[in-house]
Order: structure tokens, then sequence, then C-alpha cells
């Protein structure tokens, strides 16, 4: 399991900052270097000879900065086909509120109808370009154009707002060293511990400093590292000893750990990524659950829903965790609250004596909108920095953990749980969760079916034939007239459907108001 840890450069000497950022603007020129050659075709191990003469680095940088290059090439490639289908999900979304504005079906609120028509005529253009634009990638097995320094920070200084200056720091900010068990952790870029004044240093190698394959001198910095993790941050650097040599003297076992130095703000940070043992697993999806107590565990952007159950799938307890400033806080603090969070919720569920959790499987979709708060509110990377603290805050702690699809276990546990254990609805779901987990199959309750049959059924027959014939013909008519048909058919078979299905029909006709089953607007 990687654990990244975020210490601080806390060093005052200005002559070896100097040098030190000299080194970082160097190590950024050979990674893009790096980059635009590999967009080219060239082969890496030529490459790597190549960054090593043009720019003084040693062999070790410039197989680091090749090898970074490499990883943002395949990183680029994975993330078209999603970027596309991001784009293309926009395209629809941005075609059906004109076609609702354009019917009377909405009304906007601050501008007239014709200022919004234009605004969102002007954004499909610009989606329907962006997205024929990756197509030509994807066809031609190429990526988009990367900007090394961020797309924002390029615009600002298009604009003016940022000096060259500014925007020269932005792109020459970072400096990279993998691990290396052979070489004491870390060749380039190395921690040491001072006994006698029992504080952490970091030395960078800086092979600018000499000429030919001399060995490079060393930059020597004090390292800050928060009191939590400063003893764990001094059993990753010491060695351990595992044996002794023939001449009987110790022999020494080193952890690797890789570093990467980021300037922000006149401030020069270090992450230091190391591999920590995992006392716990991760399960398959067709793995069984033997644990006799586990906890299903609903990540939300605002709290998380855990429920405790036993193996038989029967409720022991439930509990909410707040974190309602996650939402609208910094990157720093927000990884804060995740990790506290985990922290508790952890303690909490170790109290229950827990042997095993079960998460949603989140998969990130950028589904976004013409509305900012909407954006704000779905975006899933809170919700994700949530999921992945808790996940290794558990492992650490031997846990088993297994993932499950996420689909409608919110609507299972609303219709289902909710009123029978008197829970939220987020306290429901994670119920649902946690008896998917252990294999229960969620059966639709008599109560649901009987208004599915004696209300929703024909309440959609009549939908279908009210719907005046202006509205048939429109493709939002034709899609809705499709989708009601659709519903009435699951109602009808829904005996050798996939109980999802039906459960499919029940989220979309059906709400929860006051603890009654009400019929909603289709």
């Amino acid at each position: 399991m990687k654990i990244t840890k975020i210490c601080l450069i806390d060093d005052k000497n200005t002559v070896e900052l100097e040098k030190l950022n000299r080194l970082m603007a160097v190590f950024c020129t050979a990674f893009r270097y790096s980059f635009n050659r590999l967009i080219e075709g060239e082969q890496s191990g030529k490459l790597i000879k190549m960054v090593n003469a043009l720019f003084r680095l040693n062999k070790r940088y410039a197989e680091d900065a090749v090898m970074q290059a490499q990883a943002i090439l395949s990183s680029q490639k994975e993330l078209l086909p999603s970027r596309i289908e991001g784009v293309q999900g926009k395209i629809k979304k941005t075609c059906k509120k004109i076609e609702d504005y354009q019917t009377g079906k909405k009304r906007p609120k601050k501008v007239s109808l014709e200022v919004c028509l234009i605004g969102l005529n002007a954004r499909l253009e610009k989606l329907q370009l962006k997205e024929s634009c990756l197509l030509k990638h994807q066809e031609d097995q190429t990526i988009p154009t990367v900007i090394f320094g961020g797309k924002k920070n390029f615009y600002e200084r298009l604009k003016g707002t940022i000096s060259n200056d500014e925007w020269k720091d932005l792109r020459s900010n970072t400096l990279y060293s993998r691990g290396d068990k052979s070489k004491k952790g870390n060749l380039n870029t190395r921690i040491v511990f001072d006994e006698k004044e029992q504080q952490l240093f970091i030395e960078v190698a800086n092979p600018l400093q000499v000429e030919g394959r001399k060995k490079s001198p060393r930059l020597r910095f004090k390292l800050h590292v928060s009191d939590k993790y400063f003893n764990e941050m001094v059993e990753v650097v010491l060695p351990n000893e595992v044996g002794k040599t023939s001449k009987s003297n110790p022999f020494e076992e080193y952890k690797p750990y890789s570093i990467e130095l980021k300037r922000k703000n006149g401030k020069v940070y270090v992450h230091i990524t190391y591999d920590e043992e995992a006392h716990g697993s991760v399960l398959n999806w067709n793995e069984k659950i033997q644990s006799d107590i586990v906890a299903g565990v609903d990540v939300n952007v605002d709290r998380v829903a855990i429920s405790i159950l036993t193996k038989q799938g029967n409720l022991l307890d439930s509990k909410t965790f707040y974190c309602h400033e996650i939402e609208y806080v910094k990157s720093n603090r927000s990884s804060n609250i995740s990790g506290e969070l985990a922290k508790d919720i952890v303690q909490y569920l170790l109290s229950w004596n827990v042997g095993a959790m079960v998460l949603e499987d989140i998969k990130l979709k950028q589904d976004h909108d013409t509305n900012k708060l909407f954006n704000r509110r779905v975006h899933s990377f809170a919700k994700t920095k949530l999921q992945k603290a808790i996940i290794s805050r558990g492992l650490r702690n031997g846990f088993k953990i297994k993932k499950v699809n996420p689909a409608y276990t919110s609507v299972i546990g609303r219709f289902k749980y909710s009123k029978k254990y008197g829970l939220s609805v987020h306290e429901a779901a994670s119920f649902v969760i946690g008896r998917r987990g252990l294999d229960f199959d969620e059966k639709i309750p008599q109560e649901l079916l009987n208004h599915l049959r004696t209300i929703v059924k024909p309440k959609l027959i009549s939908l279908l034939g009210s719907m005046e014939e202006s509205e048939t013909k429109s493709n939002n008519g034709k899609q809705r007239r499709k989708f009601m048909g659709m519903m009435v058919t699951n109602i009808e078979t829904f005996k050798v459907n996939h109980r999802w299905k039906l459960w499919n029909v029940i989220h979309k006709t059906l709400m929860m108001k006051n603890q009654e089953i009400q019929f909603k607007v289709v």
C-alpha cells in the first residue's frame, strides 16, 4: 500500500536554495524535452542518453525525467475515452435544455429567453467543436495538447495577469527522484536522520556543480516533519538489520522511498512516497466475507453513514459522521478532514469488533451542467478522497475491504428499510451496501408491488394517452413516451427481468414524503 507524506524544507540558506531552484528548472526542462521527443516517436533508451548529455544531469535524473514523461503520455491516452464521454454527456444535456426552453417547459430566471438561447447555442457549438477535436485525436491515436504549468495559468499569462517570470516559475518548480532499495532508499534525493540533533535532513545530489562523471556534491537542508508522523518517517529512512555478513558485520536493508520536491509560493514541499505493509486486504467481487460482523459504508460529499450488521444481514447499529466543510475548503484542508474522519470511523468500527467493510465501487465520471452550484455539488473528488482515506486506514488496521456495485442502494434503502428501522436515507443505503457485500438479494416488498400495480401503471398509461400531438412529435416527447412505455413493460414482466429494472421504475415514479409513498411527476 502506497503512502505519501508531505514535509517542508525548513532552511534559510539562500545560496543552497538557489542551487536547488536551478536544478529544478533544468529537470523540468529535461522533462518537457523528453515528453516532446516521445510524442515524436523517440525510443526511451536513446532518449535517456540524449537527456544525460544535453542537460548535464546524471543517468538517474535522466531516467526519472523520461519515466515521468512516459507516465504523462500514457495517462493522457487512457483519459481520452472518458473525456470524450464527458463532452458528449454535456452536449446531450445542453440540447435538452435548449429544447425545454424553446417548447416553454422551462423559463430562464435571470435573463431573457433570447439571451439564454444565444448562450446555450454558443456553449453547444463550443462543446461540439471540442468533441470533434477529441474524436480526431482518438482516430489518429494522438493526444490533446498538454500545457506544462497549468491551462488556467497559461491563459492568465496570455491576458497579462501573471508576469513572464511567474509563468516560468510555474513551469520549473519540480524535482523527482524514484526510490531504490539497493541505493539506501533513494540515490539522488536522500533523507538522513541526525541522532545527535534529533533532526531529519534532506540531501539532494546536484550534478550541475561538476563536470564529467565525477560524484555529484549534495545540497543539504533541514526537513520539517509534523510531530504526528515524525517517528514513522525515522523508521522509513533508518535501515533494518536483517542478518550478519561473513565477517560478522551487520547486514542492513533499506526501505525504498520516492521523493518529489515541489516549490509553491516560495516554499519547497517534499512529497515522500513509500510502501507500507497492509494488515488488511481488498477482496474481489466474487470472494465471500467470512467476518461475523460487517460494516456497510455509504460515502457522501458532506457525510459518511455507517451500518453495523451481522453475517446473517441483521442490523445492529448505525451512525452518521458529518463533514460539511469538506465541500468548500481547499485541498490540503479537505485531505486533513478526510484523514481525521477516517480515524474516527475506524475507532467506531473497532469498538464493534467489525472484521470487514463494504463500500461502493465509485467510478469517476464527469457529468457537469451549465449550473455552477450543481457542478460543485456533484463533483466527486471530495467523495473519492474520503473513500480512499477510509480504505487506507481500514487496511492499516487489518480490515477486509470489499467494493460493490452502488446501483439503487439509496432507492432500496429509502423504500425498504428507512421506515422499518427508523433510519435516515444514507444510513439505510449503507445497510443495503453491507447486505450486498454479504451477497443478499433485495426482493421488492409486497407493499411496493401493490403501489406499482394500482397507482403507477394506471398513471403512466393515462399520461401516455393524454400527451398532446405537438409534444409527441418533439425529440424530447418521443424519448419520454419511449421511457414511460418501457416502465409499463417492466411492471408487467418484472418476474422474468432482473429486480434492478423494477427498482428503476420505483426510483423514477415514486417518492417518500413523511414516510408515505407518493407518485411523483414523470
